[in-house]
């Protein structure tokens, strides 16, 4: 059995031990096999919350950025229904910021369509077009 199936196989016990061992010379390892095991996991809710809690038990240790960085290199398996309407939050309030920056009003009806919008894809397209834009409805450019 791999490190990574070892650690898979027991992601509250590797997540333990990727933070009990963060102020030691191996931590960059432990943190690379645990990020491979939450990967190879499928990215089931009962273990996303374990990256999020391995970064919060690192602290603001030199390890910390190491998972940060780690976890930057690929979200993707974080794809419970709570990661993905974060991602969409987060989203919309981004295209939100953009228009107000470019002094763009915003009618209540187009905020409400983005901030309900669940569609990350769809997000991604209108954050293009906010950067762009002159006016909210552009956000909605060929769209039917």
């Amino acid at each position: 059995m791999t490190e990574v199936a070892v650690a898979a196989s027991d992601i509250p016990l590797a997540t333990l031990s990727a933070i009990t061992h963060a102020k030691e010379e191996c931590a960059g390892a432990i943190l690379e096999t645990l990020a491979a095991a939450l990967r190879s996991t499928g990215g089931t809710p009962e273990h996303n919350i374990f990256a999020e809690l391995t970064e919060l038990g690192l602290g603001d240790s030199p390890a910390a950025d190491i998972w940060r960085k780690l976890m930057s290199l690929d979200l993707s398996f974080f794809r419970s229904p709570t990661s993905q309407a974060m991602r969409a939050e987060v989203g919309a309030n981004y295209i939100l910021r953009v228009l107000d920056r470019h002094g763009i009003p915003v009618s209540d009806e187009i905020r409400t369509r983005v901030l309900t919008c669940t569609d990350n894809a769809l997000l991604d397209q209108w954050f293009d077009r906010a950067l762009t834009a002159t006016d909210a409805i552009d956000l909605f450019s060929n769209e039917s």
